[in-house]
């Protein structure tokens, strides 16, 4: 299986392909607006930024399965997001990362890779790196700043430009 034969529904309710990502390099993150790492939210959007017009999305995925740190619906986190860290990169419905209901595009990527302390995810601001062709390369700890990431994000769209 890849990261594109998955599907989520946005932020605004649209059932998203992630196909749509192909031939892009994605940085697919578990957020929460309550966190000691929600600034992370500002790193991210500024490698969105940076990195966008060469083929490189975040995509975030607000999850309230560790310590009650993302209670809002929907309109709330999607307000909180752009008002306070001016994020404009794809934010998806809450869903769990973890467990029986997991979503099955986390399933996937903790199948593909797992940290040092197991494949489950362990908190907010886990992110995964996944290449052109929809291969998850790395895996990220929620302690890792998202400007450390920029080496990595720069090999992977250069190495596989098309």
């Amino acid at each position: 299986m890849k990261f594109y034969e998955y599907s989520a529904v946005s932020i605004d309710g649209e059932p998203i392909e992630m196909s749509r990502y192909k031939g892009k390099v994605v940085l697919a993150v578990n957020t929460a607006s309550k966190c000691g790492f929600t600034p992370q939210y500002k790193g991210l959007e500024a490698l969105y930024k940076k990195y966008e017009s060469e083929g490189f999305v975040v995509l975030g995925f607000p999850c309230d399965q560790f310590g009650h740190q993302e209670p809002g619906e929907s309109d709330e986190i999607k307000g909180f997001c752009e008002l306070n860290y001016g994020v404009t990169f794809p934010l998806f419905e809450k869903i769990d990362v973890k467990g029986e209901n997991a979503h099955p595009i986390f399933k996937f990527l903790v199948s593909e890779k797992k940290s040092l302390i197991g494949k489950e995810i362990k908190w907010n601001f886990t992110k995964f790196l996944i290449d052109r062709e929809g291969n998850v390369v790395k895996r990220y700890a929620p302690t890792t700043e998202p400007e450390k990431l920029s080496a990595d994000i720069e090999n992977l769209l250069h190495m596989s430009k098309n």
